[in-house]
């Protein structure tokens, strides 16, 4: 926390300002919200403003402002810029990793650290490929010079999710500033405090109004960023419906848009991987793929778990056997695996979910993680599901849970798998487990998602493209390639040279 920041909250240690124009500020209403632990029901974190339209527009004009002496810099000088930043971050990620713990709910060992150093990851990769968004010359002869420019869109809009709220901003802010773009960031109103302690650091190392963030509400702070004219690019992560929302909104004026939506991913399961020399590492690969130790709230979580009937029963004895020595508790436990279930209606869904899961016909329990749930004022609780002999038509196959609650549904053919993984208007990731190196390389292929894993659940290195195919968004992330397209535009020069 930089002590500017310290110094403005000193009245009152509960109220977090947000950050426009290089200075702390309240929402233009006086408003504040409150921000509670998801591991301690009866506590509140803190208070952060309750944003407005108004406060969006201040932002956007702070980010307008400061856009052509950002925009303007020789690359190397943003490159200095944002290599000091990850400098910066790393220094203090054992504060921001404690405070992810308290701020969403993701156990400290599992989650809150490895996200902190990805985050550190993300802004020294960015920072390092700052001279890579460039254009190219055309061979057009001795009178042309004919040349192509990549030049940055503008001011960003970037809206954030709780679940992994600064990996995804290490997705959206140094990628879209290393183009040259400014910012306006939206935390997820549910957890906005690790994006106000970045933007205390970021504070400290960028001119004012290159990122701004405003706090609030997403129908009234997200919908005013996806309608405000002086936004040239909306780049959101959430749920499939809103956005939709955000693309018709967004669409109406023609402004870019990338999406990271929902997804139900198939993490498909052969023989060859559950022999006895392979079996354990199967499972290990299973149990991250399905993003357990992020309490299931992932999009990529693998939830749909297909395996060969030769091997079904025998597969599923060892998951649930793994899967039922995870330690469900306090996130700021050093023992604990997983943490809290974001708030209260998230965890009714998952509730609501097991139970129209149990009631179908023929499904078999193997996990109910639900008897031992338990709501506030203790914290919000839910400990894995797993959920056998399910059929792929199910809803709770079907739809997107986001919750610690895997079903497993039994397959004989190739070609069935396949088909079964791609009935889904969902398409994010995929797993595919196989010592059949022909076998798992031909399914990969066939899979519908955009991001497909073989024999692991993560794997997943900086500099790679991330996104989803279908209804699981448009665009890409996480690489090079993803940011030019993102968040640069091509302009066409062409020079008459020799008269």
């Amino acid at each position: 926390m930089t002590a500017e920041l310290n110094d403005t909250i000193a009245t009152d240690i509960a109220r977090w300002p947000m950050l426009i124009a290089g200075r702390w500020t309240e929402s233009a209403n006086g408003k504040w919200r409150d921000v509670v632990s998801p591991g301690d029901g009866n506590q509140i974190l803190a208070q952060v403003p309750d944003s407005c339209a108004e406060d969006v527009d201040r932002a956007v004009q702070a980010a307008h402002q400061a856009l052509p002496g950002w925009s303007g810099l020789h690359f190397r000088e943003r490159q200095r810029l944002l290599l000091r930043v990850a400098d910066a971050i790393e220094a203090q990620e054992s504060e921001l990793a404690t405070l992810t713990a308290r701020d969403t709910g993701n156990a400290l060992r599992t989650q809150g650290r490895p996200e902190c150093a990805t985050l550190t990851s993300l802004f020294r990769y960015f920072g390092g490929v700052a001279g890579e968004f460039k254009g190219s010359v055309l061979p057009a002869g001795n009178d042309q010079l004919q040349y192509t420019r990549r030049e940055p869109l503008g001011v960003v809009g970037a809206i954030l999710p709780w679940n992994s709220p600064l990996m995804i901003a290490g997705m959206k802010v140094p990628a879209a500033l290393a183009a040259g773009n400014t910012i306006v960031l939206k935390p997820a109103e549910d957890a906005p405090l690790t994006i106000l302690m970045l933007a205390a650091i970021l504070h400290e190392h960028l001119p004012a109004g290159v990122v701004n963030v405003v706090t609030g509400p997403g129908p009234v702070v997200g919908h005013a960023i996806a309608e405000h004219p002086g936004i040239a690019k909306v780049s959101f992560t959430g749920s499939t419906t809103v956005g939709r929302h955000i693309a018709r909104t967004a669409g109406e004026r023609l402004a870019h848009v990338s999406l990271e939506l929902g997804g139900k991913s198939p993490s498909i399961v052969f023989p060859s991987a559950a022999t006895p020399e392979h079996i354990d590492a199967t499972v290990e690969g299973v149990l991250l793929a399905m993003r357990f130790t992020r309490q299931g709230q992932s999009c990529t979580a693998g939830s749909r778990l297909f395996v060969h009937a030769d091997v079904y029963d025998r597969f599923l004895t060892a998951v649930v056997e793994r899967v039922s020595r995870l330690r469900v508790g306090n996130p700021l436990d050093e023992d604990t695996d997983m943490g809290a279930i974001i708030n209260q209606q998230q965890f009714d869904s998952i509730i609501d979910y097991v139970a129209d899961g149990r009631a179908q016909a023929g499904v078999k329990v193997l996990l109910d993680g639900t008897t031992t749930a338990t709501a506030a004022p203790d914290g919000l609780y839910q400990g894995p599901t797993i959920l056998a002999d399910v059929d792929n038509a199910w809803r709770i196959a079907q739809e997107e849970i986001f919750g610690p609650v895997l079903v497993a549904i039994r397959w004989h053919d190739v070609d069935e798998v396949v088909a079964m993984a791609n009935a889904t208007h969902y398409g994010l990731a995929a797993y595919i487990w196989s010592h059949d190196l022909d076998e798992a390389i031909c399914v990969a292929h066939r899979v519908d998602a955009g991001w497909v894993q073989v024999n692991q659940g993560g794997g997943q290195m900086v500099g790679q493209a991330y996104g989803g195919y279908k209804d699981s968004g448009i665009g890409r992330e996480f690489s090079l390639e993803g940011a030019i397209d993102s968040f640069t535009q091509t302009k066409q020069i062409n020079v008459k040279l020799g008269g």
